[in-house]
């Protein structure tokens, strides 16, 4: 299980136990900006990562739930 400081542990595969992470929600008005910094760090570094994280940016940007300042 993994560990959320906001959300207590949560099982998520391939995450080790009590291994920390941090979860951006799209809801959050910051969250999607946030990934897009963190694909922009991502490719300087020539990390392969970056170019899946478009999809999830996008995906953030079109889901059509209320948003807010993260609490």
């Amino acid at each position: 299980m993994a560990l959320s400081g906001k959300y207590g542990k949560i099982e998520i595969p391939k995450v080790g136990e009590n291994e920390p992470v941090f979860i951006l929600r799209a809801q959050d008005k910051l969250a999607g900006p946030a990934i897009q910094m963190y694909r922009t760090l991502a490719a300087s570094h020539s990390s392969p990562v970056a170019e899946d994280l478009q999809k999830e940016i996008d995906a953030f940007h079109r889901w059509s739930g209320p948003k807010k300042m993260p609490d």
